[in-house]
């Protein structure tokens, strides 16, 4: 085949998206909403330094602001999916509006402890828990699939830019006026956030087959993980990143006041200098994802942030910190982008919000749980070893599964595929629908044919069946029958419409083993309860 020309494989601009102004004010208030997210986490972590002294309890506020993330992203995930995103987003501003200034009145009546200071930054993370799968499925909607990268990219630096505003301004804030009043700031700016949100013209096209049932919902976008390696391996890989990268930011805190004239300008240099590196880096990308895998740029990132995380464990000033932390913000932002995009080519529209829930839920339950336990280990030890120890074992976790899911993340085309609904005189009534298709083949092919069905009972079940089986007629060794099981008829036609191109393409597959004088028979029951006499 001849040559793409230069334009063909010239990487899309870093910036392109932000010509879409829809896209511009979603991302600005996307920016806002992580300040917020900043500036609180900053002022609870040093606030909890002033109530005690004890690293357990300051790696604890990192712990209560993700876990919710992990409990409710689930159910977020699948509201996302099945509410309107415009209301549902603009509600999740709102949520963390009234928290904040909950907050600030408790702070101001001399009211706070230890143990309701984890209680709000709990109520906080609620909000975040909410609102990070309903962004997460509105990105791909706004942008050209080729464009997606350099969205997410953007993310990434209103994240980091966030990283360093929120901290530089909850810093400036705390030494000038008191931190009730980061809490109060982080209020008013989620109340415009909303309100900004409401300017979005944009319209929920319900679907024809109804709203989807919660415990459906979730059911079904638990299934699609489950049977989808691209999205297993992307959530190992962000599991283990970011179960041993958290021990940084959980212990940064007690890393800043530890150092030569440490405090709270200390802390925010460290902070603000993680974010600038990932910034920085966020510009080169594009570059960077034309000439190496992502999966070596997830490796390259991880093995580049522990190295970092190494030297500020071992620093002793901030002039050795500052730069350290500014190369661990560059292997951030290399991992996680590379694993964010990998995640979303992995999720089809229809369940988008559920798979990146799923995804945040690891990132989020693996940085609480890491935050605890190296929390613990630098109470039994020290900071420094904790620190080290970290980095170590995040670098061989990493290799370790580098070489284990080396191809697990090629993506198959799940732009929808053609099907046709099944044409019946009358809706069925209600009960489950089982759906046989019968194939005919030749008996010296089974062994190929049987590997192949393997494929399409990940298929079905991605797409929400309840169950799958393939059966063999004992009388005829070259027929089979394909059995699907859905929850309803209602939950069969959902499915069906499920159908990707790469599932168009299986179904041809099959096909190609049929040997019989006609297509394969397709037969759909209705199972009714049968009540004894």
């Amino acid at each position: 085949m001849p040559a793409a020309p230069p334009a063909a494989r010239a990487a899309p601009s870093a910036f392109a998206p932000l010509r879409d102004p829809v896209f511009r004010m979603l991302w600005g208030t996307w920016m806002t909403a992580n300040i917020c997210m900043w500036m609180t986490d900053v002022a609870a972590a040093w606030m909890m330094t002033s109530l005690t002294s004890s690293p357990m309890w300051v790696a604890l506020v990192q712990s209560a602001a993700t876990l919710p993330v992990f409990l409710l992203g689930l159910p977020s995930g699948a509201f996302a999916d099945i509410l309107d995103r415009r209301r549902y987003f603009m509600a999740t501003q709102f949520w963390i509006a009234v928290v904040a200034s909950v907050l600030c009145a408790v702070v101001m009546s001399g009211l706070l402890t230890p143990v309701l200071l984890l209680a709000m930054c709990f109520a906080n993370g609620i909000g975040l828990a909410m609102r990070w799968p309903v962004y997460a499925a509105i990105v791909p909607d706004l942008v050209p699939r080729p464009q997606l990268p350099a969205a997410l990219a953007l993310n990434g630096v209103a994240m980091n830019t966030s990283r360093i505003v929120g901290p530089l301004a909850a810093g400036a804030i705390i030494a000038s006026a008191g931190t009730a009043y980061v809490f109060l700031l982080n209020a008013a700016l989620s109340v415009v956030a909303g309100l900004v949100i409401m300017r979005w013209k944009h319209e929920q096209v319900p679907s024809p087959l109804g709203r989807e049932r919660l415990s459906s919902a979730i059911r079904v976008g638990v299934q699609y993980v489950r049977q989808s390696d691209p999205m297993k391996a992307v959530l190992l890989r962000i599991a283990l990143f970011f179960f041993h990268s958290t021990a940084l930011l959980a212990l940064l805190p007690l890393v800043a006041r530890g150092m030569q004239g440490g405090g709270a300008g200390t802390f925010t240099l460290l902070l603000a200098s993680l974010g600038a590196g990932a910034i920085a880096t966020t510009l080169f990308l594009p570059r960077i994802r034309q000439r190496m895998p992502g999966e070596t740029m997830v490796l390259c990132g991880t093995l580049l942030q522990a190295a970092a995380m190494a030297v500020v464990a071992l620093a002793p000033n901030a002039c050795v910190a500052a730069p350290a932390m500014f190369v661990a913000g560059t292997g951030w932002i290399a991992t996680a982008n590379s694993l964010t995009v990998a995640a979303q080519l992995a999720l089809p529209d229809w369940v988008r919000a559920r798979g990146m829930s799923i995804y945040q839920m690891s990132i989020m339950g693996a940085g609480a749980l890491g935050a605890a336990l190296w929390g613990q280990v630098a109470t039994v030890g020290s900071v420094a070893a904790s620190l080290l120890v970290a980095a170590a074992s995040g670098a061989a976790a990493m290799m370790a599964a580098h070489a284990r899911l080396a191809g697990r993340s090629q993506h198959e085309d799940l732009t929808p595929g053609e099907f046709r609904l099944p044409e019946v005189a009358a809706p069925p009534g209600p009960g489950r629908v089982e759906m046989a298709i019968e194939y005919c083949i030749d008996p010296g092919r089974a062994a190929e044919f049987s590997a192949l069905m393997q494929e399409s009972r990940r298929s079905r079940l991605r797409q929400g069946a309840l169950a799958w089986e393939l059966v063999r007629d004992a009388g005829h060794s070259g027929r089979y029958v394909e059995r699907i099981v859905d929850e309803s008829w209602t939950e069969h036609l959902r499915r069906l419409s499920r159908i990707t191109t790469a599932d168009v393409a299986l179904r041809e597959r099959k096909l190609a083993f049929h040997i019989g004088p006609v297509a394969p028979v397709v037969r759909r029951f209705i199972v009714e309860s049968v009540l004894p006499s």
